[in-house]
């Protein structure tokens, strides 16, 4: 009996290799960062002055001088954003960063997915002629816009690009392009997601106005581009890329003034419907709260909702908006609930057809699902199964969308281009990165493109451990349970993808179980010979009755504290268990 019914190896994260240079730490500090490959303080430094130059990124120079000459002359500027988390906090520090830094006039525009779908294109150029802008700026999207890019330039509009996403073998002709990912780009950060992006051109734009001594010959205050961090944590935790040393510095920053009161008050209101307290607030809430609730309008509306949420400066709005985003969010998980229930009935039907395997490659249609939620299934299902997978929606006129996610060491994204290449009248259009992709197809192509999905993923599975696996740090004691150690790990780093959050298992005797909120397992647990009882909690527990009983598990969990009525005590969050006894 196993946690979500799939059995999986619980195996120690190998120990790092370097020498450790971190100075006076705790010991299991210094083992849990040499394990994720740190090895000095240096590593550790999560303050702006460790930021990389933002002159460091290609094409910033062009993308300045655009932007000057459009502050100077006043020009209309129209954000084009793309219609998730990181597009959404894009277009607020786009918007709040150039007005603070002299433009005037700057309006957005964001793709609603059911209707446009993803990026410049040329249908949403004609709704943005309705602002009549000098300039568009498009964030977390525009790297793949050439025909949206060729039909603003035709209508006389400047198109500045910045994102973040993997560049095809033709650009965009574009007036200048801001993206890390740039074939010969120098900038460091290639993680960084589309909300960093905007934010490193903001900084380059305050620096050579500074140069050109503008804000003291217009009287007006430098501002201080730190108080867009809340937006730019939010934006890159929900966004799921690697927290590298760039990415949490930007993000523990972002935390540092949402704990200190000093966050938008979109984001306030986001936090108080998500019943999470912002003094205490962790990069883990922003991923799997603050992040779905801005989604969801995105993924089931429209996230013009969601930026207005992040735009306004009036608490009582916020909070009005943020509840809105609340109840769709829950709409949103109504909905994924049914479509995992109906892909679970695919994938049996795919093992009844053959007994022995599935696809390397999974992919999932029904002319029933949500568009807006396939990208949610998908990775549900890839954790599931541990291999890539996609979920495909109508999209109407024949089409099809895809939403794909992968695993370690298959990049999705080359598949996708490797499939385009064999046949290169198969796909619509895709784009993406390594782990998560979207692409659209035609209807009647679906079961070619099935088998060469399945083909494309089978050769580069050759070298990839299907295995599933829980990496953990190792086994705690009881004198290591404590509210003071869960505090510190907390505390230490800016724990996420690719930097992933310390997880200790071992073998436990259950001394209580019960059920709560219908589909959630609390226990009290104890080591074998050991007096300490540690409260515990399994999240999401397919047929959680099964576990009621039972004498002894295996665990890997998280070392949590639980606050309750002003006390602190130690729990653990479970992610995997299984039957022992």
């Amino acid at each position: 009996m196993y946690y979500q019914g799939v059995k999986k190896n619980i195996v120690r994260r190998p120990a790092g290799k370097k020498r450790a240079q971190f100075g006076a730490i705790h010991p299991l500090l210094e083992r849990l960062f040499l394990a994720r490959g740190l090895s000095s303080a240096e590593e550790l430094d999560r303050t702006l002055a460790k930021l990389p130059s933002p002159w460091l990124l290609s094409g910033m120079a062009e993308m300045v001088e655009h932007l000057i000459t459009a502050i100077n002359a006043q020009q209309r500027i129209s954000i084009v954003a793309d219609f998730d988390a990181d597009g959404a906090t894009s277009c607020a520090v786009a918007i709040k960063g150039l007005q603070l830094l002299g433009a005037s006039e700057v309006l957005f525009v964001v793709p609603n997915r059911f209707e446009y779908g993803y990026g410049l294109t040329p249908e949403i150029v004609e709704l943005v002629k309705l602002q009549s802008p000098d300039l568009i700026i498009t964030v977390d999207n525009g790297i793949s816009s050439i025909d949206g890019v060729k039909a603003a330039k035709a209508a006389g509009i400047k198109v500045l690009v910045t994102d973040h996403h993997l560049p095809g073998a033709e650009l965009p002709p574009a007036d200048a392009i801001v993206n890390p990912n740039l074939v010969d780009d120098k900038f460091p950060g290639k993680s960084i997601a589309g909300v960093g992006v905007i934010f490193y051109v903001l900084m380059a734009l305050r620096s050579r106005l500074r140069e050109q001594s503008w804000f003291a010959q217009h009287q007006v205050q430098e501002p201080n581009l730190a108080q867009l961090l809340d937006y730019v944590a939010l934006g890159t935790v929900a966004d799921v890329v690697a927290l590298d040393q760039i990415n949490r510095i930007l993000v523990y920053q972002g935390l540092l003034r949402i704990r200190t009161g000093r966050a938008h008050p979109g984001l306030v209101a986001l936090i108080e419907v998500a019943g999470k307290n912002p003094q205490a607030i962790a990069a883990g809430d922003l991923g799997f709260s603050l992040g779905p609730r801005l989604n969801a309008a995105g993924r089931m509306d429209d996230m013009s909702l969601g930026i207005q949420c992040l735009l306004t400066d009036d608490p009582a709005l916020a909070r009005d908006m943020a509840f809105q985003l609340d109840s769709l969010n829950a709409d949103r998980q109504e909905v994924e609930g049914q479509m995992k229930h109906e892909a679970m009935v695919l994938l049996a039907e795919m093992k009844a057809l053959d007994k022995h395997h599935l696809p390397a490659g999974v992919c999932l249609f029904d002319a029933e699902w949500h568009q807006g939620v396939i990208g949610i299934l998908a990775a549900r299902i890839k954790d599931r199964l541990h291999r890539p997978v996609i979920a495909f929606a109508p999209a109407g006129k024949d089409q099809i969308k895809g939403s794909a996610r992968s695993i370690q060491g298959v990049h999705i994204r080359d598949v996708l281009s490797d499939i385009a290449a064999a046949h290169p009248k198969l796909l619509s259009k895709f784009g993406g990165h390594a782990m998560a992709a979207g692409l659209s197809l035609n209807m009647h192509d679906y079961p070619a493109f099935a088998l060469a999905f399945d083909e494309m993923v089978s050769k580069r599975l050759v070298d990839v451990d299907l295995e599933q696996k829980v990496l953990t740090d190792g086994e705690l004691t009881e004198q290591e349970m404590t509210v003071e150690l869960a505090d510190l790990l907390q505390n230490a780093a800016i724990w996420g993808q690719e930097f992933p959050e310390p997880v200790f298992n071992g073998v436990f005797d259950v001394i209580q179980a019960r059920i709560v909120g219908q589909r959630h397992l609390k226990l009290v647990l104890r080591k074998p010979q050991g007096v300490l009882l540690i409260d515990a909690i399994a999240f999401f527990v397919d047929q959680p009755e099964q576990w009621l009983g039972l004498r002894q598990i295996n665990a890997a969990y998280k070392l949590d504290v639980n606050e309750f009525r002003g006390n602190r005590s130690v729990q653990f969050i479970l992610q995997y268990l299984e039957k022992t006894a």
